[in-house]
């Protein structure tokens, strides 16, 4: 006699696929048995690479760069804060190597897109290189895999742009893959501050993506910081250097008031400093420069616009860093 299940019992199969799945990548993840794949190697993607193949993961790192392939296979670094000497290392140890084929990324359990977001011409968000890491991404993504943005971009990018994508495969969030965003933040140059030391923001589209993504970066970096969505990590990055876009403007345009006024601004700032509470001090440039200052504020700030919303203060920052070198260039 077949007995019916219960309702219980039939959700039952389900439940333990979710929990298989990422029991499994768990498991992987903590026992460094985890492939790790690292798609984009400039200033961000290479630095990280080396960080998860340092602590024990066999790391690929794939480029469409041939050269560039070629260069960090042959033991060569083209990024400054990442040492020939320790490329060369890891991958003759087979810890590390670089590859064009995108075929490879079928096999890491864990990916990690860091490709440029830069603008287009009449200052519009350029996702192109995110929406070409993604369909390869797509093209062998299986169940097990945890997939994770780095690139720096507007809030609602991972759930509106890649998520679709990912699911055209047929397979759904949360239950065989999983999906977080972990903004980048990489200062190049900084003696102090690493991958290693600096804390790393993470959220999921749901939260078994945001405890493995979390889990992962542990691994590798002393303290992670979990936030409820995908969208609040983008908004993070964004809101940082927005902060920086905003104060560096202040300061600037206080050189050229302290200008008019026969007043030395360096002496100001140095007296302001000395307060122990209640002020922290930016210094006047020939602009604002780098690789996100310029960028990331006006990634939000097109954002706001498609809500009909004026970001008056990232706007008129722009403006002022915008105007500063050629206020440079005339007192010059």
């Amino acid at each position: 006699m077949v007995i019916p299940l219960l309702k219980e019992e039939a959700v039952q199969p389900a439940v333990t696929l979710i929990q298989s799945a990422a029991s499994a990548l768990r498991e992987e993840i903590l026992t460094r048995r985890a492939r790790v794949a690292i798609v984009g190697l400039g200033y961000v993607g290479l630095p990280l690479a080396s960080t998860f193949a340092e602590a024990c993961f066999r790391v690929i790192g794939f480029d469409v760069n041939a050269q560039r392939v070629a260069a960090i296979s042959a033991g060569a670094s083209h990024v400054g804060d990442v040492p020939s000497s320790q490329i060369a290392r890891l991958v003759a140890a087979g810890s590390f190597r670089a590859t064009a084929d995108a075929d490879e990324l079928a096999d890491a359990d864990v990916v990690v897109i860091c490709v440029p977001t830069p603008l287009t011409e009449e200052g519009e968000p350029y996702l192109r290189y995110i929406d070409s890491a993604v369909e390869l991404v797509a093209a062998s993504l299986r169940t097990g895999q945890l997939v994770i943005l780095e690139s720096t971009t507007y809030p609602g990018t991972t759930r509106d742009v890649v998520l679709p994508r990912l699911e055209q495969t047929g397979l759904t969030v949360g239950r065989d893959f999983f999906l977080a965003f972990s903004p980048e933040r990489v200062d190049p140059g900084n003696p102090k501050y690493g991958i290693t030391n600096t804390p790393k923001v993470t959220g999921g589209i749901d939260a078994e993506s945001t405890a493995l993504a979390a889990l992962f970066y542990r691994q590798a970096i002393e303290r992670v910081v979990s936030v409820s969505s995908p969208e609040s990590a983008e908004m993070v990055k964004l809101l940082e250097n927005t902060f920086r876009s905003v104060n560096i403007a202040l300061a600037n345009e206080m050189a050229q008031i302290c200008d008019r006024l026969g007043i030395d601004v360096w002496e100001v700032i140095g007296a302001a400093s000395t307060k122990p509470f209640g002020f922290m001090p930016f210094y006047p440039g020939p602009g604002v420069g780098g690789h996100c200052i310029p960028l990331d504020p006006i990634y939000l700030s097109w954002k706001m616009k498609t809500l009909d919303y004026q970001t008056r203060f990232i706007e008129l920052a722009s403006e002022v860093n915008h105007e500063r070198p050629h206020y440079v260039v005339r007192r010059t």
